[in-house]
């Protein structure tokens, strides 16, 4: 990914110049994330115009396994091997 396609990312996505695919992808990666995710009908309905019943389980397990693990890590405090024991955590 470039810089730019990164900062589309992070950005507005209602004025983001990505593929529809791939802001529908953010807005479930968005949603998962939060503290209590809702994934509604209207969110149902952006998913299911770009992907099928298979691509959306498979993404949203994945973004859940991803998500789960940085809380994991975070909750444990676990630090990156390349870290040094001095080093201020990101969060």
């Amino acid at each position: 990914m470039t810089e730019e396609v990164v900062e589309a990312a992070l950005g507005d996505l209602d004025e983001a110049d990505l593929p529809s695919r791939t802001v529908a992808a953010l807005r479930l990666a968005d949603e998962l994330t939060e503290h209590r995710p809702l994934v509604d009908d209207d969110l149902i309905a952006v998913l299911r115009s770009e992907f099928d019943d298979d691509e959306i389980l498979e993404l949203a397990v994945a973004l859940t396994v991803a998500s789960g693990w940085q809380r994991f890590i975070e909750a444990f405090g676990i630090r990156p091997d390349r870290w040094n024991e001095g080093t201020v955590l990101p969060w």
